[in-house]
């Protein structure tokens, strides 16, 4: 069996600012923008709430002490020195490409935000504080605050790193558990995390699987609401289906991709194509076209 290289140390370890190397330089113009401005204050307050990202960086191995190269955090790290601060919460990457580990992570989700929000509550910060320094209405804290509440660990844990529509929280608090799972499923395979598509789940969800009496939707029949919920749990069958031959599926693919690769650099074969078969040629370039996209989305996600 083939060993997957964990790519961060499973444990927070804490640094010496003075034994870390920035891996690009912060301008002066951005020291005065209002990101950073925000962030500054954050840290003040707050404190480190997401970790500085870094990499052991073996430039003697004499050196004491250690130097560690900073691949993500960079503002974090300009604002804890510009606030005296001496040491800095960091997670130890194992590759040491800044590139790689900042094309795999993107914006703050709203699941992200509320796991921040609550855990700065809990060190005793007021909403009103964090609304204060972050210059967001005590009400959307507060919103967040409760985003997560009566939503099942599962559903949690499957969109928290999705870019998740405010309407969508609470319609999944409308269905129970599994069915918040599967509604997480199905927009995670539809690739639509917004209040509109939760809604036509919880349409098609049956009433036993909901938390709340269903009522019937304007303009809509209850026999059609019926037919809605049969090709829904047909939908959800499928996938769960293809998810479970997807890997498989993938493998033959790319087999078969490398197959056609080769046998199109054959000079022979290739010319042969072009001059009596050109659609076909057109049509297999395509499909190997598709196979590698598909393959690198698959190692995206």
């Amino acid at each position: 069996m083939i060993e997957i290289r964990r790519a961060f140390d499973n444990r927070l370890i804490t640094v010496n600012i003075t034994q870390l190397l920035p891996s690009r330089m912060v301008q002066a113009t951005t020291l005065k923008s209002p990101k950073y401005l925000s962030i500054l204050a954050s840290v003040r307050e707050l404190g480190i709430v997401e970790p500085l990202a870094i990499h052991h960086k073996p430039i003697d191995p004499n050196e004491q002490p250690s130097r560690y190269l900073v691949l993500d955090g960079h503002l974090r790290l300009a604002a804890l020195k510009q606030l005296g601060a001496q040491h800095a919460l960091c997670l130890l990457s194992t590759d040491d490409e800044g590139f790689t580990y900042n094309r795999q992570i993107s914006r703050l989700t709203p699941i992200q935000e509320s796991k921040m929000i609550i855990q700065a509550i809990e060190r005793g910060v007021s909403a009103e504080r964090i609304s204060e320094v972050l210059n967001i209405k005590l009400d959307r804290i507060q919103l967040r605050q409760n985003l997560l509440k009566g939503i099942a660990p599962e559903a949690i844990e499957l969109l928290k790193t999705r870019m998740v529509g405010q309407p969508v929280f609470p319609i999944l608090r409308k269905m129970k558990p599994m069915r918040q799972i599967e509604a997480a499923e199905m927009m995670i395979s539809a690739n639509c995390f917004t209040g509109r598509y939760a809604q036509m789940v919880l349409t098609a969800t049956r009433p036993e699987d909901l938390t709340v009496s269903k009522t019937s939707v304007e303009g809509v029949s209850p026999e059609s609401i019926m037919k809605m919920e049969r090709e829904m749990e047909r939908l959800y069958h499928d996938y769960r289906l293809v998810e479970d031959t997807l890997g498989e599926t993938m493998l033959v693919l790319v087999v078969t991709k490398g197959y056609l690769n080769r046998m199109l650099r054959n000079e022979a074969i290739s010319a042969y194509l072009q001059r009596f078969e050109p659609d076909l040629a057109r049509e297999l370039i395509g499909v190997m076209n598709a196979v590698t996209a598909d393959a690198r989305s698959l190692e995206r996600e």
